[in-house]
């Protein structure tokens, strides 16, 4: 025995050494492993690589790290708006909002108006990325990001078209790529929209594939302005273009080829942006896309052989194959702001209407909010409007801290899109057969048509979430994988060698520590999980069990690209489902801390519970797909020990929390007002939104006299009154004496808005044009 004992100790030492002791470890373990890592590493193209290295890692970097340093969440300073930026949310906004009328817009013009088309150029709502020496206003991320969830309250036509110059496109790309001489030129036209841009990406053969364009250009002499140039023939078929039908300057990828060597030895140069006015020769400007009644100006590009000079280039002819960097690059701080942003606008839209409207329409004599089917759907739009606008105001200040998010950006558009579509959905149940009537007074038809569009744009949801979240995520956010990778690609063997060692045993240390941390917080229930911020105390239980499923993430991560290998890649479902997880933690932290910078606000308390406790779930419920879906059933049960000994803890929501936020959102206060901050709230009652808000403050008004109502009903005095129903019975209480003529006034006020908010628009019966224009009817005894 006690040889067994010097042997297995002897056997120990070497291990330890080898472990410990740098050239022997490297030479004895981490050599072989490295070729290994070679072999099984799936080749990775330079779109590939450019995608995975773009922008920066923020705090998703800390909730992958099994470890998040909630001090350093709190820390990031509350974003806020400059006294210039809500100068202008406050006039400039509302005003342009107060010169479209939406219906006008989707039925009639199809595009704004053009008075709107000039105030938005006379006060550089173009610019608003511009810096102030160009011309521009030069706003922070967060006034872009409230500008357009305030104009998407108020027509897409309008959001949209204000938002694409501002985000991924010319103005963008110039000021972080472009020539000292092409920023001085096309910056200040662009901020006064004397330059319309527009960025033509997608192709239709490629699709969501933007890396593989088939659209090229071969470098080549040519003419311009009368002498023989250096420059390019670039053919191209765009589509999904917005603004394309009205650009002025079309920012244009495509492949460059360079097949005689005329910049040197490099055939193909790779993707390349370039600017091109729209009237240069050879530029085709399609006919419009008509994008379910969203109405801005959208549609295809296309030239054949178009002559341009190597200048056109985004930065010049050194930035040649440079293009999908950039567009990476751009496209990370882009993404974060315009679609969160939009579909945010639509989601506090529907909270500030459709609760209201819950109060204002009745059947069976109660208003309809006070039904429980309908608080189990206005709690889901209370909730998920809550977290919407949480998530995005966090990542908008992400962007003015100087990050370019590219995981985060992915998030928040894919999540902050669906759930908007949810609360959309949801308020299009409740409101019902007003909501499916399209005309000048219906405030949600329009956001439901447009739904869709932001589902499919800036990346389809569906590849977004089962090839990016994850599969981009896991590789940028995690602290070793992507050194393990670049190692592994280093033709300098030495050197590989030693970045492949430290990372791939501060893998191993990372590994165990999240497997250790896992199983500690999972069998404690995550009572002694981190939680150093100082924070509301009724927040504590959420902060302890997001440390926990950090941990239990990051080792499942872990165990997943170790068992899977390469072939994760390809098993797309559990790539979403791990994406999920990482998301729903984003989104958890988001809102966690907005409820501190708004100061712990008791009665948003509800509406943060609520969306914390859903998204919790969500969580759960992402961990338990990838478990139930592990195609080694020995580790999934391994799995599932380590990270549910006791069970899953997390159930949805409660009825009873589901009641108090559903109460938020039917009567006015500062709950409401600041879950719905950016709705353009007209003042005149003529408006839909103004009828409701006026219909919503009468109805208050008259609820004491509808109960003595009630009451007299009751009494037997109106039983043989043919007036004692639902339309006429105010009217017969006041004949009788029941109501006083003042009370009588108060009820009849209200009820003349509480019908203008229901009354449903009819039109004539040749809707669509007249009889004679209309197709001629089947014959069937001719």
């Amino acid at each position: 025995m006690s040889s067994f004992l010097l042997i297995l100790l002897f056997l120990i030492i070497v291990a330890a050494l080898a472990l410990a002791v740098a050239p022997l470890r490297q030479h004895l373990l981490s050599r072989p492993l490295l070729g290994v890592f070679r072999r099984i590493l799936p080749q990775m193209s330079d779109t590939e690589r450019d995608a995975l290295e773009a922008g920066t890692v923020w705090w998703e970097g800390d909730l992958f790290s099994g470890n998040p340093d909630w001090t350093k969440l709190h820390a990031y300073p509350k974003p806020t708006l400059t006294e210039e930026e809500q100068a202008f949310l406050d006039n400039e906004v509302n005003t342009v909002c107060g010169m479209v009328n939406d219906w006008r817009i989707t039925t009639q013009d199809y595009d704004l108006p053009p008075e709107a088309w000039q105030y938005l150029k006379d006060h550089r709502f173009f610019g608003m990325i511009i810096p102030k020496a160009y011309g521009g206003r030069g706003f922070s991320a967060l006034a872009h990001s409230e500008v357009v969830t305030r104009l998407s309250t108020r027509s897409s036509a309008l959001s949209v078209t204000v938002m694409v110059p501002n985000s991924l496109g010319p103005a963008e790309l110039l000021l972080h790529y472009g020539t000292q001489e092409q920023k001085d030129h096309y910056l200040p036209r662009l901020a006064t929209g004397q330059e319309i841009p527009a960025f033509a990406l997608t192709s239709p053969w490629a699709g969501s594939d933007a890396a593989a364009i088939p659209d090229s250009g071969i470098v080549c002499k040519g003419m311009w302005n009368g002498e023989e140039v250096l420059g390019m023939r670039v053919t191209w078929d765009k589509r999904y273009i917005t603004l394309g039908p009205v650009c002025t300057l079309l920012g244009l990828a495509f492949r460059l080829y360079d097949p005689d060597g005329l910049l040197g030895p490099v055939k193909d140069i790779g993707i390349t942006c370039a600017l091109v006015p729209s009237d240069h020769p050879g530029v085709e400007t399609g006919r419009r896309h008509y994008p379910l009644h969203a109405m801005f100006m959208n549609g295809p590009t296309r030239g054949r052989d178009v002559f341009m000079p190597l200048d056109f280039i985004i930065g010049g002819p050194q930035m040649a194959g440079q293009g999908w960097r950039m567009l990476m690059e751009c496209l990370a701080a882009g993404r974060s702001i315009s679609l969160p942003s939009s579909y945010t606008g639509m989601a506090q839209l529907t909270a500030r209407t459709v609760g209201a409207y819950s109060l204002i329409r009745n059947q069976f004599r109660l208003p309809i909010g006070k039904f429980e089917g309908v608080e189990e759907a206005l709690a889901r739009i209370g909730g998920n409007t809550y977290l919407i606008d949480a998530a995005r105001t966090m990542t908008a200040g992400g962007v003015d801290l100087g990050e370019k998010p590219s995981v985060v950006s992915a998030i928040v558009k894919y999540h902050l899109t669906e759930r908007g579509r949810q609360v959309v959905n949801d308020g299009m149940d409740i409101i019902g057969g007003k909501g499916i009537c399209l005309g000048p007074s219906n405030f949600l038809g329009s956001a439901y048509q447009q739904i869709p569009v932001g589902i499919t744009v800036e990346g389809a949801n569906i590849l977004t979430r089962s090839l990016i979240l994850f599969g981009q995520g896991a590789i940028r956010c995690h602290p070793y994988v992507l050194k393990e990778m670049r190692a592994a690609h280093d033709t300098d063997r030495e050197r590989a060698l030693q970045d492949f060692d430290r990372a791939f045993w501060g893998h191993v240390r990372f590994t165990l520590r999240n497997t250790l941390r896992s199983i500690g917080h999972s069998l404690s229930a995550a009572r002694f999980a981190r939680t150093d911020a100082l924070v509301a105390d009724e927040m504590l239980p959420y902060y302890r069990q997001l440390s926990r499923f950090s941990a239990a993430f990051a080792m499942l991560a872990d165990t997943s690209m170790l068992v899977l290998g390469g072939s994760l890649k390809m098993r797309e479902r559990l790539s979403a489902r791990l994406g999920d997880c990482l998301s729903q933690m984003y989104l958890v932290s988001a809102t966690l801390k907005r409820f501190e910078d708004d100061g712990r606000q008791a009665d948003d308390a509800p509406l943060a519970h609520w969306a914390i406790q859903d998204a919790l779930y969500r969580l759960q419920q992402a961990f338990e797909g990838v478990i139930a879906n592990f195609p080694n059933r020995f580790i999934a049960a391994l799995l599932r020990l380590a990270i549910f000994p006791w069970g899953r803890p997390f159930r949805e929501p409660s009825d009873k929390l589901g009641k108090s936020v559903a109460r938020a959102l039917m009567k006015p206060g500062a709950a409401r007002d600041r879950l719905t901050h950016s709705v353009h709230a007209p003042v005149s009652d003529t408006e839909p939104t103004g009828a409701i808000e006026a219909a919503l403050a009468a109805s208050l008004a008259a609820a004491p006299i509808d109960a003595k109502i009630r009451t007299f009903e009751k009494s037997g005095r109106l039983a043989d009154n043919p007036q004692a129903n639902v339309r006429d019975i105010t009217h017969a209480a006041h004949m009788e004496g029941g109501i006083d003529d003042q009370e009588y006034a108060i009820v009849k006020h209200r009820d003349m808005l509480r019908d203008r908010v229901i009354a449903v628009d009819d039109f004539p019966f040749h809707l669509f044009g007249s009889r004679a224009s209309a197709p001629a009817e089947r014959d069937d005894a001719a």
